[in-house]
């Protein structure tokens, strides 16, 4: 157990989700280490400055939204980071490690409509939302994966780029006319106090009136690699740190991106690609399942392994798509 006389210093974006994330991280370590003293240290980077760039050029998206927290790491002015794991690039400096996952929170991404769109008359359209969308209607998202999905279960939408936080592209999607829809991770939305009602209207802190939400079954979308968990970056020499890591980290949901985030590497690495990938546990086995539409059509691949061989199972499944 770590013995540290001054406080471990946590790292995180300074985001309301970002903030939201290292707080229950926070919370976690103050459980876990009651003895211990721990200290937000909020960081910005280049995502939260140049929130025009494109998330769909590589150069920009890559270590857009962890560079200056790993920065910080290295220079030892924090001792733990916190990730939106689907933020964190599958390749970290060579004095830094992985050292935790935590528990997965809904995976889901969840289609957010203007009530005034055919959702609110077309209640038996739920468990595929995007049909309550009339041809040619404008889907706003910057995520490449997520408008490649969208395209090719409606090829008939127009799909625009939208960048802001959550509560920044709510408001846009709600006063605007021209977007009818938007697309967002239902653990970010949750982690952010915001529901769905039981009659699909979305509420919670910020969010402006006149938005509905269904969530979209990974089945027919497939999220990103590492989404909803949290990653917990450190110093590799940092033993306080790592000892923290230990009690933190969930380790099926571990096994479950490291095989994601070896298929993404493999692929090339980065959470530019239009490429997805979903591992969960089931019958003590890793079950993997991918899409990638690099070469334009969508091509999909799945198979099953031991825990144990997430890694060599990530590179296998995206070595039958490259």
């Amino acid at each position: 157990m770590p013995d540290a006389p001054t406080p471990i210093r946590i790292a995180t974006r300074r985001s309301a989700l970002a903030l939201a994330q290292a707080r229950l991280v926070l919370a976690q370590c103050q459980t876990a280490f009651p003895h211990l003293r721990f200290h937000l240290r909020r960081i910005q980077t280049a995502g939260d400055k140049l929130r025009s760039a494109s998330l769909a050029d590589p150069g920009a998206a890559r270590g857009f939204f962890t560079k200056a927290i790993e920065v910080a790491l290295l220079h030892r002015s924090a001792d733990l980071a916190v990730h939106s794991l689907k933020d964190l690039p599958t390749e970290l400096p060579p004095a830094l490690i992985l050292g935790a996952v935590t528990a997965r929170a809904d995976v889901r991404d969840v289609l957010v409509l203007a009530c005034r769109s055919a959702l609110a008359r077309r209640r038996h359209s739920l468990h595929a939302p995007w049909e309550t969308l009339p041809g040619g209607a404008v889907v706003a998202t910057s995520s490449t994966r997520r408008r490649a999905q969208m395209l090719a279960l409606r090829p008939d939408l127009n799909v625009v780029p939208l960048r802001g936080n959550v509560g920044t592209r709510l408001r846009k999607l709600a006063a605007s006319r021209e977007f009818a829809a938007t697309l967002l991770a239902a653990a970010g939305l949750e982690r952010l106090g915001i529901r769905i009602r039981p009659g699909g209207q979305l509420a919670g802190p910020g969010v402006p009136p006149g938005l509905c939400a269904v969530p979209v079954d990974p089945e027919a979308m497939l999220p990103a690699v590492g989404q909803a968990a949290l990653g917990i970056e450190v110093r590799a020499d940092n033993a306080s740190a790592r000892a923290v890591c230990a009690r933190l980290d969930h380790p099926a949901t571990h096994a479950c991106v490291s095989a994601e985030r070896a298929f993404l590497r493999a692929m090339g690495g980065g959470c530019h690609l239009a490429v997805a990938a979903y591992a969960t546990v089931e019958h003590h086995r890793l079950r993997l399942r991918a899409v990638s539409f690099l070469g334009g059509a969508p091509r999909r691949a799945e198979e099953c392994a031991a825990i144990e061989e997430a890694e060599t199972l990530g590179r296998a499944v995206a070595q039958k798509l490259l």
